[in-house]
């Protein structure tokens, strides 16, 4: 069978509306791709004069909004063009007469025009018939004798040329807006447009509203941002004044990074580590992509990870690799690369913090503690630098390292905690067993009910540098540590006396509480609650992931001290036999005290115990006389 060739045939009368629908998702692009162009040929311009020996005007764009008219005007002064070039460059789709500008450049050695230059696709231009129902360009090319051109066009594929009466060099592109596109007739419309897409510009872009008589020229844009600056020149007043005019809103940042690299790609910015508001949700999209001063995209998951989210900024970078409508990322290795960087810049930044300040560091962990555990569990290379930064509150209400912690163990306690860490959670007691404990020298860390159970099941997991971590809970811990010989032959009757007072033959409550009996050093301690280990991560981690549904009873174990003297006078009560519910009443005052010093008590559970109380003091008074 024989073959044929063949090619795609494309109809400019058939594609030429869907570009003009659906070049871009917003229509408000359109004012970021004019001016993008008209930068891009006033950097033409001056690049093109500098290599003739010649000087230029400083470069300008100026937008005028007319309601009475209906039109958009945007006028440079840049390079200009004569009619051959308008009709090369704009009336043939992707043609790209940067593209062309950088080549010609390169030919004549000049190999920074690529970074330059803003416009690659050659297709910005047709995001002007997205809002307009006619566009008229007029240019005057640089060129020596050059004679200015005027080119019209209705939003089809004719067009035509005429003369121009323009004098000044440069390009004057006049939109008259189509009815279903009337807000860009408004200043202020305009002026939002140009905040978000065209705020650092290299050029400065001027806004003029014809309809108001008496208005000024506006200077919307600062043509020098601070990531473009040498990081050795910027003041800490310049760096907040920068994030207050990108977040107004928010609080003082608590500090920032400077990102400057230029080998093996090209990346500028500044990080911003910002004041956490509690009372407010993280707000994503905080960190905003440029490409050589032009807003793109402040979704950038692909280039700053998930867990660098809290981080606010901005950064520039010419090798992030966009779609034609600079909207979207596309993969790349330089993507990658790019994120790694980022996240090993930040890594060391706070490191230094650390070694340089540690006092500062302390006082910004409370803002930045969750980001650095989520970043070592969810990065390797993070955790490797940041493992050893990771604080944690003592018993002391000293913030330390887990090294540090490690350090502090008393000798005689060192075999028994290796490798462990015993911790409380967070707004839950647990007093009488951290005092315990810390009589004895040992402190305890404190750890919250969210990021702590995943940061502590990460770490026992992934090991660094060949050192075992291993969590304990207190008061999982305490009977290891402080437990001590039975000096008592009544610890079965005791155990027989709680377990018959508080659980009895109820089926449900045999299911959720158990008794034991454990002589403690601190005979001030009448008992405490034990749960298993595992199963007390467990009902962490579940919390953590907001399981509020998750109803499986956990046991507990309420661990008596036969060295106190309320357990032995309640034995002696419950003996005799003739004052039994005063020996209960002590038995449940026990149970509460316990659960008042770990998890707490509930709303039902205070009342009861108030009112246990009152009638367990009452009879002992009676008792007493």
């Amino acid at each position: 069978m024989s073959t044929r060739k063949g090619s795609i045939s494309v109809k400019t009368n058939d594609i030429f509306p869907i570009i003009k629908k659906w070049l871009y998702s917003e229509h408000d692009i359109f004012i970021r791709e004019l001016v993008s162009n008209a930068c891009d040929a006033i950097t033409k311009r001056s690049t093109l004069a500098r290599s003739q020996g010649h000087e230029t005007p400083a470069g300008a764009v100026k937008i005028e909004v007319d309601k009475a008219t209906r039109t958009i005007t945007i006028r440079d002064n840049g390079l200009g063009m004569n009619e051959s070039e308008v009709e090369k460059y704009i009336a043939q789709l992707a043609f790209s007469g940067a593209e062309e500008f950088v080549v010609k450049m390169k030919d004549m050695g000049n190999t920074t025009a690529k970074d330059e230059i803003i416009g690659k696709f050659g297709l910005g231009f047709y995001s002007a018939f997205m809002v307009s129902e006619k566009v008229e360009v007029e240019s005057l090319s640089m060129a020596p004798g050059a004679v200015a051109t005027k080119w019209t066009c209705l939003g089809d594929t004719d067009y035509e040329f005429s003369e121009s009466s323009k004098t000044d060099i440069g390009t004057t592109i006049k939109l008259y807006i189509n009815s279903d596109s009337e807000d860009f007739l408004n200043a202020w419309k305009v002026r939002e447009t140009l905040t978000r897409y065209c705020d650092f510009m290299p050029y400065p872009i001027a806004l003029v509203d014809m309809s108001d008589k008496e208005a000024k020229e506006e200077i919307i844009n600062e043509t020098t941002p601070v990531w473009k600056k040498d990081p050795t020149t910027v003041t800490d007043e310049d760096y907040k004044n920068f994030y207050r005019k990108m977040f107004p809103a928010d609080q003082e940042p608590l500090f920032w990074l400077h990102l400057n690299v230029d080998h093996p790609f090209t990346l500028q910015g500044v990080l911003f580590f910002p004041k956490v508001n509690v009372n407010k949700p993280v707000q994503e999209n905080g960190i905003k992509l440029y490409s050589k001063q032009v807003f793109v995209s402040d979704n950038i998951k692909s280039v700053v990870p998930d867990f660098l989210g809290l981080l606010k900024g901005a950064i520039d970078s010419t090798d992030i690799p966009l779609n034609v409508s600079r909207s979207a990322l596309q993969g790349d290795p330089n993507i990658k690369k790019i994120s790694n960087y980022i996240i090993k810049k930040v890594a060391e930044s706070l490191k230094k913090l650390f070694n340089n300040d540690r006092e500062r560091y302390e006082k910004v962990w409370e803002d930045i503690g969750l980001f650095v555990k989520y970043g070592c569990m969810q990065d390797t290379k993070f955790d490797e630098v940041m493992r050893n930064y990771v604080l944690f509150k003592n018993s002391d209400g000293k913030l330390v390292t887990l090294e540090e912690y490690q350090t502090a163990i008393p000798e005689t306690y060192k075999e028994k905690l290796k490798d462990k860490y015993v911790y409380f959670e967070k707004n839950l007691s647990d007093e009488s067993l951290r005092k315990q404990l810390l009589s004895e020298g040992i402190q305890v860390i404190e750890t919250d009910q969210y990021i702590d159970p995943h940061f502590m099941q990460h770490a026992e997991m992934a090991k660094l540098d060949d050192k075992t971590f291993k969590f304990a809970a207190i008061d999982s811990e305490v009977e290891n540590l402080l437990e001590t010989a039975s000096t008592t032959s009544d610890d079965i009757k005791i155990k027989e006396f709680f377990k018959h007072v508080l659980v009895g033959d109820n089926k449900e409550l045999e299911m959720k509480l158990d008794v034991d009996v454990k002589n403690l050093k601190n005979a001030s301690s009448s008992a405490y609650f034990k749960v298993d280990e595992n199963m007390k991560r467990f009902q962490q981690m579940t919390k953590s992931m907001g399981n509020t549904a998750f109803s499986m009873p956990i046991k507990k174990t309420l661990v008596v001290n036969p060295s106190n003297t309320l357990i032995q006078n309640a034995l002696k009560i419950w003996e005799k036999g003739d004052k039994k519910e005063l020996a209960e009443k002590i038995a449940h005052h026990v149970q509460d005290l316990a659960s008042l010093s770990s998890e707490g008590l509930s709303s039902e559970d205070k009342e009861k115990f108030v009112s246990r109380s009152q009638s367990l003091v009452q009879e002992l008074s009676q008792f007493i006389v």
